[in-house]
């Protein structure tokens, strides 16, 4: 993730045999730029908790994110909060091709470079995929326009107009 807000490196010597437990939790001025880039009014709270393991000459991170955020509500345009939790299985390995964009088969692993994997840039991708795309708050629904009560809609006059030529074709 070019110009990642919140970076988090473990290098692949770093992480004994055993795992390594990684707990996180973002700052509110990283949470600030999150937001901003994630297109959302705030973040308020923003866990991870990660289990990484050396898989082969690869790692393996297991974990999830949580988080607290504040959108906009698509109806009334009024703040509305909602909670994130996503779980984290990726596989990184070295050599592995990057993924072309829009490319999501979940059994492909992840490429491992320079023997690294960021786990703030992990946190983040999973914070921005968890994101509801269209927040409402509850009990909130769309309602579409009403029909005219006095029976005339849009096309009133075209349905006179075809009535007419109906007419004037007899």
């Amino acid at each position: 993730m070019a110009g990642t807000v919140w970076s988090v490196p473990v290098q692949f010597a770093e992480v004994p045999d055993s795992g390594l437990p990684v707990e996180l939790e973002a700052p509110e001025p990283t949470r600030a730029g999150i937001a901003e880039l994630a297109g959302l009014r705030a973040v308020l709270e923003l866990t991870a908790s990660f289990n990484v393991t050396r898989r082969g000459a690869g790692l393996q991170v297991q974990g999830e994110v949580k988080a607290q955020v504040e959108q906009t509500c698509v109806v009334t345009l009024e703040p509305v909060e909602n909670a994130v939790d996503e779980e984290v299985d990726l596989l990184f390995v070295p050599g592995a091709m990057p993924r072309a964009e829009g490319e999501t088969d979940e059994n492909l692993p992840e490429p491992l470079i320079d023997g690294r994997i960021d786990l703030g840039a992990i946190a983040t991708e999973f914070l921005v995929l968890g994101i509801d795309p269209y927040p409402r708050k509850p009990g909130v629904a769309f309602e579409g326009p009403k029909p005219e009560t006095n029976g005339t809609h849009p096309f009133a006059a075209l349905a006179a107009l075809k009535k007419d030529q109906g007419r004037s074709q007899s």
